[in-house]
């Protein structure tokens, strides 16, 4: 009975001592309603002629003018770039069944240093994986239709035309930021002589998912994406889109809102926490909000407070290990493992075990606290962009309320509990 009272003692006082680093994270619902307006001012200025140049959020054109309708047919090669791994898909789409059918698919993985070697070697090795697929599915004396979806900010000219305009999420090869992506990738395919491609679609990934979700579901008019990175696509009046001749109809915008709060927007809710993730990266300045949002940061903002909390002798009895103190030792899945309703206990003690520390009971809830803490004010974050970009379709359209479904991939949103 005194031992249970003297830990509940102990979890109350660290867990009051550990709030005064935690409430920084905590946003009130009048912080994200103003996080909000904020991005809706932004949103404005990418897509203003004038404006768009010194834009945070660069509202890209993507050359998408409509969802699918369900009259899509035929075979077709998907090739999906925006992490550490790419996919390779053969994909049928059946119209009369109205349905896509995936008849295969691999994942390759991108080594770090092609991730930091040159645009030449990234494309070259993209092109032989693609080779091997093809070569796998007896499809390389077929001339297929490609949907290339290369999820990193790019200024799109044409469906089959897009220039990078700078790395994000560990990539920094040399010699892509400024060049045609489509060009290359063909480049190197026909480097190799073996096989070619038809057409090629061009799209962002938040692209892509509205797209794959408006085919099942067509009142699908928002993409989303909370993974490595996060970002987001929307159907914009074409009338607002001032970058592209024509008044009529619609346009799919990639807004990237990755880059919200590069022009220090954001500075009042960045914590000292945030500040180290941004001056660490290999991009210090570049992509503000995703690094309070994706799977890219989010383990090492809940590093550096743990790291934190330990010396302050809240946790681990003051007792650091070197795995903890090592930058990206503490990975953002440990995060969907330890809030795990049934296995989150268990799961942070092997986790904590794993990383070299001394840990009691306390240490383990407290540990929860903190995973919980940044989580939640990346769900909030979210929340607060993609209601901006839903209640600005809302306004476009002179509703009083809009019925709209949002597609949304990554693997943050499909792993976290």
């Amino acid at each position: 009975m005194l031992l249970a009272r003297s830990r509940i003692l102990n979890l109350t006082f660290t867990c009051f001592h550990c709030c005064t680093h935690l409430e920084r994270f905590h946003l009130s619902l009048e912080k994200l309603q103003e996080v909000s307006a904020r991005l809706e001012e932004d949103m404005i200025r990418g897509l203003g002629k004038h404006t768009h140049h010194r834009a945070p959020v660069k509202m890209l054109p993507s050359f998408v003018r409509a969802t699918p309708d369900g009259t899509e047919k035929g075979d077709f090669l998907a090739l999906d770039l925006g992490g550490t791994n790419f996919r390779v898909l053969h994909v049928r789409v059946l119209e009369e069944e109205q349905k896509m059918l995936k008849m295969d698919s691999q994942i390759c993985t991108i080594p770090q240093e092609i991730m930091l070697g040159t645009g030449e070697q990234l494309f070259s090795h993209i092109a032989s994986c693609l080779g091997d697929f093809l070569e796998c599915q007896n499809l390389k004396e077929q001339i297929l239709p490609l949907g290339f979806t290369f999820s990193f900010p790019c200024e799109q000219k044409e469906i089959d035309k897009s220039f990078l305009i700078r790395w994000t999420k560990g990539f920094n090869c040399s010699g892509v930021e400024g060049k045609d992506v489509v060009k290359l990738l063909r480049e190197a395919i026909h480097k190799r002589g073996d096989y070619d491609l038809g057409s090629v679609a061009m799209v962002n990934d938040t692209v892509g998912t509205m797209m794959s979700c408006g085919y099942k579901d067509q009142s699908c008019e928002i993409g989303m994406i909370i993974g490595t990175g996060t970002n987001a696509c929307y159907m914009e009046e074409m009338k607002n889109v001032e970058r592209v001749e024509g008044e009529e109809g619609r346009m799919c915008i990639n807004t990237e809102w990755g880059g919200f709060g590069d022009d220090g927007s954001l500075k009042d809710i960045q914590t000292e926490f945030d500040v180290v993730v941004d001056k660490t990266s290999i991009n210090p300045g570049v992509h503000i909000f995703e690094k309070m949002i994706s799977g890219m940061y989010l383990g090492e903002i809940v590093r550096l407070l743990l790291v934190r909390l330990t010396q302050d002798e809240l946790l681990f009895k003051g007792q650091t290990s070197e795995a903890l103190l090592s930058a990206g030792r503490f990975e953002t899945k440990f995060i969907s493992d330890i809030e795990e309703t049934d296995s989150g206990v268990e799961n942070t003690q092997n986790i904590l075990t794993e990383l070299g520390l001394k840990w009691d009971q306390v240490d383990v809830h407290v540990v929860h606290l903190v995973c919980d803490t940044i989580s939640s004010r990346s769900a909030h974050l979210c929340a607060a962009a993609l209601a901006t970009v839903a209640n600005r379709i809302r306004v476009n359209r002179g509703l009083d309320h809009l019925k709209t479904t949002v597609g949304v991939d990554g693997t943050v949103y499909r792993k976290h509990p």
